[in-house]
């Protein structure tokens, strides 16, 4: 009797501890799902200035990117000047951002498509904190090849100026000088557009 007495009060016991485990993590989920959708809503559905207003101009507009060196998932130093003299795309992102998931896919296309004009995609994402890992598996189901560089603080600062919205792309030309920035998710073809008037530009 007093065996089944402790079995009983142990199966109670172990009951409880996994009830109270899975309330635990969807308090959790839950609390992550809130913070990414507060997130998320930052993100413009049209495309914008790089302030986040449609009629706006970015202080970087008409003037050289600013320079950088990152790291890349693979811990390499990836430094502006390295891609000097070519037509250049840097876009931007974050693994939360879903427009972000929508055009990264164009970007690859666009960085093969374009190649033989030199012209290159570089990625930054905004979200380091969530680990090389998660990023590299992001980028990997999306088929994203092109290099994906850790952001920090400066960069943010000289970049985006305070903004939070994505995804954000910076058109470099052959000169280094900023031609356009688009803000939210186009369509492919505006920012194809976009990316030839980039390899135009700067042509000596």
């Amino acid at each position: 009797m007093r065996r089944a007495i402790l079995l009983l009060l142990m199966a109670a016991g172990l009951a409880l501890v996994v009830w109270s485990g899975w309330q635990n993590l969807r308090q959790r989920r839950s609390t992550m799902q809130a913070q990414q959708q507060a997130r998320v809503d930052l993100v413009p559905n049209q495309p914008a200035s790089a302030n986040g207003s449609s009629d706006g101009q970015s202080p970087l507009q008409g003037k050289p990117a600013p320079a950088f060196t990152l790291l890349d998932i693979n811990g390499k130093k990836v430094s502006l000047s390295d891609f000097k003299g070519r037509p250049l795309l840097i876009n931007y992102w974050g693994t939360y951002c879903a427009p972000c998931m929508v055009e990264m896919p164009w970007l690859q296309e666009f960085s093969q498509k374009y190649a033989s004009d030199g012209f290159a995609v570089i990625g930054v994402t905004y979200d380091s904190e969530v680990g090389r890992d998660a990023i590299a598996r992001t980028t990997g189901k999306l088929g994203v090849t092109y290099p994906i560089l850790l952001s920090t603080p400066k960069a943010e600062k000289d970049y985006l100026s305070g903004t939070e919205a994505l995804p954000i792309s910076f058109y470099v030309d052959r000169s280094g000088k900023i031609i356009e920035i688009s803000a939210g998710l186009g369509s492919k073809d505006e920012l194809e557009s976009l990316v030839k008037e980039t390899i135009a530009s700067g042509v000596k």
